[in-house]
């Protein structure tokens, strides 16, 4: 049986880390440099850096930052943010990234999926799914850090994904980010009931036991979160206690 995973989430707006609620994430909460140093020292399974200003800025990831930061972090790390071809993805991994998280362009010119993970293996290639709710509670993926409604179902997106070679899949609920309560348990049972890769929880995490919920009721197979790591007492040894607590095997 897999490990469940415990991943904080870093996300880089041009200055530094940012977070805020729903994807408006104004908030500076300090360097990524620093925010690794803290997460090695507390052993954490993987992190996740994306940064949330190239695709609106229609720039290529910063490959120079990732370098930097790779270079101090000795645990699996995912970048994402402006990755639109297979030649990004492959610059990114040489420069220190394990993964890399495709998102807005996985949706929209989904044969980058194929080729990347063609070219460096499906293990490379993590597909970002960010989704929101409609009015009458239907859930549609979005592109574009959240700013544009494809009117597409999210498990049938998930679904194409993986077949197109995404080895594993970030769920983000856009309505549930930064507010602390609680994942979207039946957006990711639907998605993890979709599909056959690991599921990233993500957007909503306010306690232990909401993480917990992602495993049990969501069918997640780990936990991605940033305002309780940044904003609370809440630690990632923390919420893997709670979650051996559980029988959910995790990463020692």
């Amino acid at each position: 049986m897999l490990k469940t995973r415990v991943i904080p989430t870093l996300l880089h707006r041009d200055f530094g880390l940012v977070k805020g609620v729903s994807f408006d994430s104004r908030r500076a909460v300090g360097s990524p440099m620093q925010a690794i140093k803290v997460y090695e020292l507390r052993g954490v399974d993987e992190l996740v850096f994306l940064d949330v200003t190239a695709t609106h800025q229609g720039r290529q990831p910063d490959y120079a930052l990732v370098d930097d930061l790779a270079d101090d972090c000795f645990m699996p790390l995912t970048v994402g943010g402006g990755v639109r071809t297979s030649e990004h993805i492959g610059r990114l991994l040489a420069v220190g990234a394990d993964k890399v998280a495709i998102g807005t362009a996985a949706i929209e010119a989904p044969q980058v999926v194929d080729d990347g993970a063609r070219r460096f293996g499906s293990q490379c290639v993590v597909a970002v799914l960010d989704v929101a709710r409609k009015p009458d509670g239907t859930p549609s993926a979005w592109v574009r850090s959240g700013t544009v409604d494809t009117g597409r179902d999210p498990a049938a997106v998930a679904h194409e994904l993986v077949d197109r070679g995404a080895g594993e899949l970030l769920v983000q609920s856009i309505d549930r980010d930064g507010t602390m309560s609680g994942y979207d348990l039946e957006l990711l049972h639907a998605v993890s009931g979709t599909v056959s890769v690991p599921v990233i929880a993500s957007g909503g995490a306010g306690t232990y036991e909401h993480m917990g919920q992602a495993i049990t009721e969501g069918g997640a197979s780990a936990v991605a979160a940033a305002s309780v790591f940044h904003f609370t007492q809440l630690t990632p040894e923390g919420a893997k206690d709670h979650l051996r607590s559980l029988g959910i095997p995790v990463r020692r």
